[in-house]
């Protein structure tokens, strides 16, 4: 089990043409992985999180700070032992990298053959991690000859031949349709789970976030501008970033034009609730409705499930007397986080 540590990590690549400025695409990143976490990096296109994925790997050198694997600081380490490191650091790709000239079994042979382990043990090895993500039968078809499902277990697979400390996935199922992407994640939670395995992975999906890990950092313009446990972050965003991908994930609050929309079509008062791991239950809160004489039926939102805890957000709408509805909502206040929207 291997620890990953950024601490005060820039990348900066020099100006190009007279007028133009450094870029900087990675500015002043920490980040603590825990042996045996699995930490996602997420952020829009152009973030920085698959120039910080290179650094940790060492195929960049960060500008400033210091990158732990292990106990390895690689900032500081000759090309050579740098190499020795990344024999310890599993890589998986969107785009699979796989040798489409060469089978299966050889596209998961070739780190051990870079790594000089004998023939026998080669074979053993490939065999077993063959089994282990469920292609077997498929050790002597050519990789075109996969479906994109397949060709990403074999890249796990790969990524595994050495006995790596960490695994680095950089969109690991963007490239995939949902089912085979829910498939590809089960995977990589057998391999942390089973094998003890660091992962790191970046994506831009949120659901990639609340299906697998165990914390999150969340990128914007090269900065970690949001870090913590994936429910935390979840559940209570603070930065107009990370809201942005919770709403792609989560049932949320309507936005504006939905809010429009729920007005017109709505004449009562509509109140959103917020729901956090079982902190109040939705039978309380309708029964807290209903012993105050007022009618409510549900018009957006729902709860979901976040790392095996509840999250979620239901607007309702409140229909009766006026001050029937005033009291109800002071009762429900005492009960759930609650926002009136009309």
């Amino acid at each position: 089990m291997t620890r990953v540590q950024l601490i005060g990590v820039g990348k900066e690549y020099p100006a190009r043409g007279k007028q133009a400025a450094p870029v900087v695409a990675v500015d002043d990143v920490s980040i603590d992985v825990a042996s045996g976490e699995i930490h996602a990096v997420i952020g829009y296109s152009g973030a920085g999180k698959s120039t910080l994925l290179r650094l940790v790997n060492g195929l960049e050198r960060a500008t400033s700070g210091r990158i732990l694997v292990g106990t390895d600081e690689i900032t500081n380490l000759p090309e050579s032992r740098v190499r020795v490191v990344r024999g310890g650091i599993g890589m998986i790709f969107q785009q699979f990298n796989l040798f489409h000239s060469k089978r299966v079994a050889a596209n998961v042979e070739y780190p051990l053959i870079v790594a000089k382990v004998p023939p026998t043990e080669r074979k053993r090895r490939v065999a077993e991690l063959l089994d282990f993500v469920g292609l077997s039968d498929k050790a002597t078809a050519f990789t075109d000859q996969l479906s994109g499902g397949q060709k990403q277990r074999v890249g796990i697979a790969r990524a595994l031949a050495t006995n790596p400390g960490v695994l680095l996935a950089d969109e690991a199922t963007s490239a995939l349709d949902p089912e085979t992407s829910q498939e590809v994640l089960a995977l990589l939670k057998r391999v942390n789970s089973e094998f003890g395995i660091t992962i790191m992975l970046i994506t831009h999906e949120m659901e990639v976030v609340r299906e697998i890990a165990d914390r999150v950092t969340v990128m914007d313009a090269g900065r970690a501008v949001e870090q913590g446990d994936v429910f935390d972050v979840f559940s209570n965003p603070k930065t107009e970033t990370t809201k942005r991908f919770v709403a792609t994930a989560l049932p949320t609050e309507p936005n504006a034009a939905h809010l429009e929309e729920l007005r017109r079509r709505h004449r009562g008062k509509l109140v959103t609730l917020t729901f956090r791991d079982g902190d109040v239950d939705q039978p309380v809160v309708f029964q807290t409705i209903a012993d105050r004489g007022v009618g409510v039926s549900i018009v957006h939102g729902g709860v979901t499930d976040v790392g095996g805890r509840s999250f979620g957000r239901l607007t309702l709408e409140l229909i009766g007397d006026d001050l029937k509805i005033e009291h109800a909502v002071a009762a429900l206040a005492q009960h759930a986080e609650l926002e009136v929207l009309a």
